[in-house]
């Protein structure tokens, strides 16, 4: 039986991994979806809107945009959050190639 060489970019796989994790989360889903409907909008109007603590909606905000799912914009004093579409269709794509491989 022939062995298959394994040949794995750590750096990639440690990146891949914090989008899953971003994503795999329901709340961070919600919240996606939320900034999606509204193309843009504040992170007041989210957590005001989703019933959710400031605290916990910055938190989940934050590592979405570490993953790198959303994008951030300051006007005066309120940050406004967009969706990274490029980047969410690269992921999705990504994962609908791995699964059709199985």
């Amino acid at each position: 039986m022939r062995k298959a060489k394994v040949n794995i970019n750590n750096e990639k796989l440690q990146e891949s991994a914090e989008i899953l994790r971003a994503l795999a989360h329901p709340l961070r889903m919600q919240i996606l979806e939320f900034i999606d409907k509204h193309k843009t909008i504040n992170v007041n109007k989210i957590y005001n809107t989703l019933k959710l603590e400031q605290s916990i909606t910055s938190q989940h905000l934050r590592i979405l945009r570490m993953a790198g799912l959303v994008v951030t914009h300051r006007e005066g004093k309120f940050i406004h959050y967009s969706v990274d579409y490029g980047k969410v269709t690269n992921v999705l794509k990504a994962v609908d190639s791995f699964l059709e491989a199985e």
